[in-house]
């Protein structure tokens, strides 16, 4: 097929839990991943790999370590979901998307083996988007003869697709609340989901915090034998700053990381605080990966951390007034957005741009931002999964004192720009795919007034 053939045939799989009905009847195993990649000569065996799960900062995380990888001289893969603006994003080699020529290329091999295994019944039913997004990945990534992948879980862990790979190092990030029809309704049940990954004698990082979290990775981890570094433990953080929502601070290693604890000074390139955490999570990662012979010094750490982007994560695109792109759609991100608005714009009225996906904790979220916004502008993202703007006004109309619904995004930032005075802010959030939906229109709106096109690198 060609390129937009492949892609105009995946999106007929449904993106991820397109609709309820559709989550409802998804079958979540391991099964057909493992089948399609045995059929594909196990690619996911033809490179090491690091795993990373959690509910918020697995991307922050990932995007950082495939950096400091790359600037150590490593040929890196970077396999991450959703996407903002092309699909392409997700399987990425050193710092660049796919290309579209390898990405057909890639499709047409996969989708090669699973007709075949559906027309011998080695199949009963064809793999998801999910699925077939992740074999192309693993595929890619062996092709291409990458030194170590990144590899961000999808949702969950035990029964993500990623999880046939055997990693070098697992990864777990902070634990909250989010997917809980499928990943459980307490800290205890989404942390065993998480810590799923974790195989026999793993080598594991955790940056969780929740004591129940916490001792739920501990118990995964003795049970498989594995080897348990904890940030809070192993590292301190010392002598944090921040400009313009930028943080900079030093991490000490403890002497776990070599014969005598390692000091490093990290200036972060990405806005909020919860970005330190995400920083030092991949720090402590590169370290262990030099501890298994990976070539990664201080040096690279430092600068491959300095030299991240990741874009629709608290992404300022102007100042005058300013406008935030951000993609937190639970409880936990909501509280650090808000934690951004009082520590660095305080006193600035804050206009937000909402919109939803049906599935999300919808109250809680705007529960938490709302009654900070003098306006509120209701819109919805061109997604099967989007919840329209008219319920969202139902549901969070008595959270605010000035609210307007403007179903399409671009419309909705428009209103906002034309309202908004110099000094204030413009806060669009809610939903990642509401995030590519804006970047796009602010992209074409650019190009329209004739302004350089932005691109995305990590």
């Amino acid at each position: 097929m060609t390129y937009d053939q492949a892609v105009a045939y995946l999106f007929t799989l449904g993106r991820e839990l397109a609709s309820p009905q559709q989550a409802r009847a998804a079958k979540f195993d391991l099964e057909n991943i493992r089948a399609v990649c045995e059929r594909l000569g196990n690619p996911e065996r033809a490179f090491p790999s690091v795993h990373i799960a959690g509910t918020n900062g697995k991307g922050s995380t990932a995007a950082m370590l495939a950096s400091i990888l790359r600037v150590a001289g490593l040929r890196a893969g970077l396999y991450t979901s959703p996407h903002l603006l092309r699909i392409n994003e997700r399987i990425r080699l050193d710092g660049v998307d796919i290309d579209d020529a390898d990405f057909a290329e890639t499709f047409d091999r996969v989708h090669a083996v699973i007709e075949e295994l559906l027309a011998t019944g080695a199949l009963v039913a064809h793999p998801t988007f999910f699925e077939c997004v992740t074999a192309m990945a693993f595929d890619c990534f062996a092709r291409k003869n990458v030194d170590l992948a990144v590899i961000e879980v999808g949702m969950g862990g035990r029964l993500d697709s990623t999880n046939v790979i055997v990693p070098e190092v697992a990864v777990i990030t902070q634990i909250d609340f989010d997917h809980e029809n499928f990943l459980g309704h307490s800290i205890e049940e989404i942390a065993g989901e998480k810590a799923g990954i974790i195989k026999q004698g793993a080598w594991v990082v955790s940056a969780a915090e929740n004591p129940a979290a916490k001792e739920v990775i501990r118990r995964r981890v003795h049970e498989q034998g594995a080897r348990l570094v904890e940030i809070d433990e192993d590292c301190q953080v010392r002598d944090v700053s921040a400009k313009d929502g930028r943080y900079r601070f030093r991490v000490v290693l403890s002497d776990r990381f070599g014969p005598l604890p390692r000091e490093l000074e990290i200036a972060l390139p990405l806005a909020g605080r919860f970005q330190v955490r995400n920083a030092v999570t991949a720090v402590v990662t590169a370290g262990l990966l030099a501890q298994r012979g990976f070539s990664i010094n201080d040096s690279a750490i430092v600068r491959g951390i300095e030299s991240v982007r990741w874009p629709g994560r608290l992404e300022r695109l102007q100042e005058s007034p300013a406008v935030y792109l951000d993609g937190t759609h639970n409880p936990s991100g909501a509280r650090e957005v808000v934690a951004f608005w009082r520590e660095h714009l305080a006193g600035r009225r804050i206009h937000v741009i909402y919109g939803a996906m049906r599935d999300k904790a919808i109250d809680e979220v705007a529960g938490l931002l709302f009654p900070h916004a003098a306006t509120v502008i209701l819109t919805q993202s061109p997604q099967p999964r989007s919840l329209s703007a008219e319920a969202l006004a139902q549901m969070t109309s008595h959270l605010t004192r000035t609210l307007e619904v403007i179903r399409e995004p671009g419309a909705a930032l428009e209103r906002a720009l034309e309202i908004a005075e110099a000094d204030d802010v413009i806060f669009a959030t809610g939903s990642l795919y509401l995030v590519g939906d804006l970047r796009r229109y602010w992209d074409a709106r650019a190009e329209y007034a004739g302004e350089p096109r932005r691109t995305f690198t990590s």
